[in-house]
């Protein structure tokens, strides 16, 4: 049609942008522990080779985030059974933001789909916790929270300062996050923009 349409009129039709399906609300969700450590990844290549990330940038031994790179390197044959691809989680633990009283380093993994299944996850990762899974219920995601702030984190039992919870809402592939106390933007919390 556009090609017709530029012929009759001499103007060239700019590509047609379509606007994108709009996910329902009332879905599934699954909504996790999120743990107060810093963003991990650990990508495979197709012909096997590792590399390690943090939220923002590729880590190594040499320039590493909180020991990050180095544990990978110990752990590569383990870590070769998540497969091809990028596999985001926490490194969480001793001497990263809230610490949670443990004396180690964890790294979790995110996917608690895919990775929930101990059978199936390499023995040197752990997954976040699920606190609930069904459909999006604004009230329970409240009371969830509310529990978490009560009962304290799941991932590390006794420690009662957790940090709050994450939503992945399964059908927009969504991720939302709430946390305990100030829910405000970090900026807004130190005196900058919200």
């Amino acid at each position: 049609m556009s090609d017709s349409l530029e012929i009759v009129t001499g103007v060239v039709v700019p590509p047609f942008v379509e606007f994108p399906s709009i996910a329902r609300l009332a879905r599934d969700v699954v909504v996790t522990e999120k743990l107060d450590g810093t963003n991990a990844q650990v990508h495979i290549t197709e012909d096997g080779r590792m590399y390690a990330g943090s939220r923002t940038r590729w880590v190594t031994p040499l320039s590493d985030n909180f020991g990050f790179a180095s544990w990978v390197q110990e752990h590569r044959d383990e870590l070769m059974q998540l497969g091809p691809g990028s596999h985001f989680g926490e490194w969480w633990g001793q001497d990263i933001q809230r610490k949670y009283n443990i004396g180690e380093r964890r790294f979790s993994l995110f996917n608690v789909t895919r990775w929930g299944d101990d059978a199936v996850r390499p023995a040197c990762c752990h997954v976040v916790p699920t606190l609930y899974a069904g459909i999006f219920d604004t009230a329970q995601i409240e009371a969830t929270l509310t529990l978490l702030g009560a009962a304290g984190s799941v991932a590390a039992p006794g420690f009662m300062n957790p940090e709050g919870v994450v939503v992945y809402h399964e059908k927009s592939r969504t991720l939302f996050k709430k946390t305990l106390g100030d829910d405000g933007h970090k900026g807004a919390r130190r005196g900058g923009a919200a």
